[in-house]
């Protein structure tokens, strides 16, 4: 007997690819949080090696493209943006050694996590969970993917954000406190991963507001660009 269901959902959200007509499914989005010392440090964090931690964004919060309008959110006057290399897997598994772990990425992109920052300070101060300061509409946006190969996987070289053509954040990948290969062989650690699962990796310092009218720009040599209207 063939399953039916009772309502359509329409089918998993995905990211173009450069090149292809294809485009890559997401299974699930986790993200690191404060990854670099210096965003650490600007969010009054201790930026020591301490372990990582993660949290997650639904598959229906991203928008994709190289060019994008996000509509500015409800229930906030403070939204931020942190720009991202993201990292898609093309296979999963738990416990997965670092020595390994590059051998489990599809592609790259650049993507913008945005936070609704005030709902995110509400939330700490009072001991509560901070999901929808992270995990609404359009809150993960994400440029074309770059299909890569296992040691092609950059981990070096200037991630940067403009906003309205001035430079807002810029770092290293190597600035990482956690390399893209830790990050994978720790999450793992938690949860079995999967293919079509992503993986922010966190952001530089210089996160920041913006407003309706606002065009960013984010680059890192070699990934493609993205741009991204607040409307």
């Amino acid at each position: 007997m063939t399953q039916t269901f009772a309502i359509d959902i329409g089918g998993p959200a995905s990211i173009p690819l450069t090149g292809a007509d294809s485009t890559f499914p997401i299974n699930r989005i986790f993200c690191v949080g404060r990854n670099y010392a210096a965003h650490a440090r600007e969010m009054g964090a201790n930026p020591d090696r301490e372990p990582p931690f993660f949290f997650s964004k639904p598959a229906d919060a991203v928008l994709t493209g190289s060019t994008c309008t996000m509509p500015y959110p409800p229930m906030t006057h403070d939204m931020h943006h942190e720009v991202e290399l993201v990292i898609g897997l093309k296979k999963g598994g738990r416990d997965i050694a670092p020595d390994d772990a590059l051998s489990h990425i599809y592609g790259v992109a650049l993507g913008l996590d945005f936070t609704r920052r005030d709902m995110q300070a509400e939330a700490k101060k009072t001991g509560r969970p901070w999901d929808m300061s992270k995990g609404f509409d359009a809150s993960a946006i994400i440029g074309e993917m770059l299909p890569v190969m296992g040691q092609d996987v950059p981990q070096t070289g200037t991630i940067a954000l403009s906003v309205n053509d001035v430079l807002a954040q810029k770092g290293d990948l190597s600035d990482m406190i956690w390399s893209i290969p830790e990050v994978i062989a720790e999450l793992s650690r938690y949860l079995t991963l999967r293919p079509g699962d992503l993986i922010f990796t966190g952001t530089p310092e210089g996160v920041g507001p913006v407003v309706k009218g606002d065009v960013l720009k984010a680059s890192l040599e070699g990934v493609p660009d993205l741009t991204v209207l607040i409307a």
